[in-house]
């Protein structure tokens, strides 16, 4: 098939609007895929400026910092798929984006060895004590002294969240001859020694070291507050890697002054500043041992090429094919091309009978179906289908016209 013919829609009027500075790949792998109309803009846009911005968008790719909110999504008529070019989603409103039948891709694995290793890094920092060492060096202070720092060898690294990320620290733990013991809601397999908790109590008390790998729920929001830091080995390290809202900062800070702590590094926070240079304040200012960094784990040239990449591709073969593998909202599939076919998209409100009506309606006006799939999930159905070219135009208006239609799309 040739490439002029991969969308029936002309790519240069796919206008592509990529916010948060994404990685310069993106937009060359959109540029040699045919699609010229790429904005890119550095930073994100609070609701009102992006509502304006998003109105005759086709593709958004954001990271963690832009918000997509329902108005945000009403407002955005002709957007196709939101790509998020980072680890979580959860900045989407992904009920919202179902219900308007907008594909959310991601890169769940593109920084995990970005954040693994930072983490080791810091627990080597910390539990060496080198913030404190740096601190003084840098005031004119010469601080040679062997009291309490440690090797991480032989030290207990407990894991609360033993996905993607949580297992790379695992393996590189073990490779400093740390012992590992992790907990997580989900029953994992083990990689190497490490071994399963069934609380997080138990697991905080008996690790030297704890670094956290979970996503924002309702379930991990401040799940290491005053409760669970009095668990804590006294002497012990907390690494929070993960998501701002997951630890109580403020309870945080009197465990590290009361010396049931000997430190923390911190890279997330419950309230960030929008852009560099702006104002940033947390309670764990100022304190001894303790490693601040903005929201940087995942930041390495070699994670945003990564990214780049990985949500790039996915959105052009959403555009092109109408696969949605890796896809939160609309449901997952991958299908081959059909030659002197049309594929249209039909993104439909998961009821029964669906699928029923669409057959009937080309049926009835003597539409040959070459190639048919469906996949739903809780709220919404997509079927894909590969028409006869010549009666393709009749077919789309004809799905147009069932009720529960949401979305009907001609790819090529």
């Amino acid at each position: 098939m040739s490439d002029k013919n991969k969308t029936s829609y002309p790519k240069e009027k796919i206008n592509i609007l990529l916010l948060e500075n994404i990685s310069d790949l993106a937009v060359q792998n959109f540029k040699k895929a045919g699609y010229s109309s790429v904005k890119k803009i550095t930073g994100a846009l609070p609701e009102e400026e992006l509502i304006k911005e998003i109105k005759n968008t086709h593709l958004l790719g954001i990271r963690s910092k832009s918000q997509i909110t329902p108005a945000v999504l009403n407002a955005a008529q002709k957007l196709q798929a939101i790509g998020c070019f980072c680890i979580g989603v959860n900045q989407v409103n992904l009920k919202e984006a179902t219900a308007h039948g907008v594909t959310v891709f991601n890169a769940p694995y593109s920084n995990t060895r970005s954040v693994a290793e930072l983490v080791i890094g810091l627990a080597v920092m910390l539990i060496r004590r080198i913030p404190d060492k740096n601190k003084a060096a840098h005031e004119g202070r010469w601080m040679k002294d062997a009291k309490g720092s440690y090797e991480l060898r032989g030290k207990t690294l407990g894991i609360i969240g033993y996905g993607n990320i949580g297992a790379q620290v695992s393996v590189l733990a073990e490779a400093f001859g740390m012992k590992v013991i992790f907990y997580d809601i989900v029953t994992r397999l083990p990689l190497g020694n490490a071994q399963a908790r069934k609380s997080i109590k138990e697991l905080l008390q008996e690790a030297d070291l704890v670094t956290l790998h979970v996503p924002e729920t309702a379930q991990t929001r401040n799940m290491i507050n005053a409760g669970n830091l009095k668990h804590f080995k006294k002497g012990s390290i907390l690494i929070n890697y993960a998501r701002g809202e997951v630890v109580d900062l403020v309870a945080l800070r009197k465990t590290l002054e009361s010396g049931q702590l000997s430190g923390a590094a911190i890279d997330v926070y419950p309230v960030e500043p929008e852009k560099n240079g702006d104002t940033f304040k947390t309670p764990l200012q100022n304190l001894p041992n303790v490693i601040l960094t903005p929201h940087i784990g995942g930041s390495t040239e070699e994670a945003q090429t990564n990214i780049g990449e990985d949500v790039s591709t996915k959105l052009i073969n959403f555009l092109e094919t109408g696969i949605t593998t890796g896809s939160h909202t609309v449901p997952e599939l991958a299908l081959p091309m059909i030659e002197g076919a049309h594929r249209i998209l039909h993104i439909h409100k998961n009821v029964p009978g669906v699928l029923s009506q669409i057959n009937s309606q080309l049926s009835q006006h003597n539409i040959n179906i070459l190639g048919q799939y469906l996949k739903t999930n809780d709220e919404i159905g997509y079927v894909v289908l590969d028409i006869d070219s010549k009666l393709s135009k009749e077919a789309i208006e004809l799905l147009k016209e069932i009720r529960e239609t949401i979305k009907v799309r001609k790819l090529y």
